[in-house]
């Protein structure tokens, strides 16, 4: 893994006594689906779902591909999706940035440009761009369905294909735009999302 990377997971390892109990318990139930999955030979998939699949979801899939990869767990596959399609907003896109990862533009498009994502050396990037949770490359069964936030959990009461479904709403950081404290904002969110998906994988 690329040293800031590494150092940012390690530091978060160390966090995870800021997790409530409650929440831990909530957490530990994924845990428990892609150890039982990795049991039965087949390959975990998890989809993170927000409303817009712009800030939540992606820090989301992105901090569960790179805990899997930390832990090495390279059979956990992650993705991300929407109740609708917006894009990866700038945003989340620099908190990513700044939490060591490296980011490209592998495709522009006037709305919805696509970003490779990249955590180690020589890994084929993670590629991100906002589309629907049921769109491709996304799975149409046999997942995790991980909500993130509460309006896409009241949206998709049943996410078709998913044999599994849990709500693990985040505050949204778009409060923050615009704002003075936007940076903090964004990157507390990108911490939070990466302090409890590290621990989801610990516990596999």
């Amino acid at each position: 893994m690329y040293k800031n990377t590494l150092e940012h997971c390690q530091n978060l390892e160390k966090e995870f006594d800021q997790i409530p109990s409650e929440r831990k318990d909530t957490l530990r139930s994924l845990s428990d689906y892609i150890a039982g999955k990795i049991e039965e030979g087949v390959t975990p998939r998890i989809n993170v779902i927000c409303t817009h699949n712009s800030r939540r979801s992606h820090l989301g899939a992105i901090w569960m591909a790179t805990a899997a990869n930390y832990y090495k767990l390279p059979e956990v596959e992650t993705y991300s999706g929407g109740t609708e399609a917006t894009a990866f907003n700038k945003n989340a896109v620099e908190a990513i940035k700044r939490a060591g990862f490296d980011v490209s533009v592998s495709e522009v498009t006037s709305s919805n440009p696509k970003y490779d994502i990249s955590w180690s050396e020589g890994m084929v990037p993670y590629q991100a761009f906002s589309k629907k949770y049921d769109e491709a490359p996304n799975p149409k069964k046999g997942f995790a369905a991980v909500m993130v936030c509460t309006d896409a959990e009241t949206a998709c009461p049943n996410v078709e294909g998913a044999d599994f479904k849990l709500s693990i709403p985040f505050n949204d950081p778009k409060a923050s735009d615009g704002t003075a404290k936007e940076a903090q904002t964004y990157d507390e969110a990108c911490r939070q999302i990466g302090r409890e998906f590290l621990f989801v994988l610990s516990r596999v």
